[in-house]
């Protein structure tokens, strides 16, 4: 949903895109990638709405006409009065800003619309990653490179269980992500609920399933510490390994 949205956003030629990669709350707008990423993950903007969005924050704190802001949107082309409103509605429950006290969209009564959130440059470099799995209680750093998973005590995941082969699978991770392969294991690897017959592309989240062993990936982005989601909560050191 969100890659479609990114490739149909046409900018009409009166509206020029804006080059920034800005932060406000918990949401960066970027407006290269064409994405709007809240906590660390992006949402679905329908391309006009982020047009919209696009528009109001490079002229904020601006306000700007409901008839300027139509003939950005819709150059020569007649549409509904209630194409814009539900436009800045739609912003304002993907953003979660409320109507009645906004703290990012400000609504000018009879006139248009303003940006009103405080914002800061974010820089457009690539943010460092850290990966975890998470089993159970227990949460298991990845590093770069290959991360082997199986009865074998040397296993970056040591599942000591009959189910589960010396050798099962492995996560491989470099600059582009992570990666899941099954290394022809006689119970195979399962992701998401479904046996993978070839490397898979891990996301935030993913379920996957070894024997017995059900486990989430994660995705943590570093906050200048090596420490663990749990760490930062508990205040206790992460495991290198697990056995179950």
């Amino acid at each position: 949903m969100i890659e479609e949205g990114r490739r149909n956003l046409r900018w009409p030629s009166s509206l020029r895109a804006p080059e920034m990669r800005l932060r406000f709350g918990n949401c960066v707008f970027d407006s290269d990638t064409r994405e709007v990423i809240q906590a660390g993950k992006p949402v679905h903007v329908s391309p006009k709405a982020f047009a919209l969005l696009a528009v109001l924050i490079e002229r904020r704190p601006k306000a700007i006409s409901k008839d300027e802001l139509h003939k950005l949107l819709w150059p020569e082309t007649f549409v509904s009065d209630a194409n814009l409103p539900n436009l800045v509605a739609e912003l304002r429950e993907t953003l979660g800003d409320d109507a009645q006290e906004p703290r990012i969209l400000r609504t000018v009564q009879r006139f248009g619309y303003a940006f009103r959130a405080e914002t800061a440059a974010e820089s457009a470099g690539p943010t460092p990653l850290a990966y975890r799995l998470i089993w159970g209680d227990r949460e298991i750093g990845l590093r770069a490179g290959e991360n082997l998973i199986g009865r074998d005590e040397t296993s970056t995941l040591w599942i000591d269980d009959a189910l589960v082969s010396r050798r099962h699978s492995r996560i491989l991770i470099d600059d582009s992500g992570a990666v899941l392969e099954d290394l022809d294991s006689k119970n195979g690897t399962l992701l998401r609920g479904e046996r993978i017959r070839s490397a898979a592309r891990l996301v935030d989240e993913d379920l996957i399933t070894i024997g017995p062993a059900s486990m989430i990936f994660r995705v943590l982005h570093h906050t200048g510490s090596t420490a663990s989601a749990k760490q930062e909560e508990e205040g206790t050191p992460p495991p290198g390994r697990a056995r179950k």
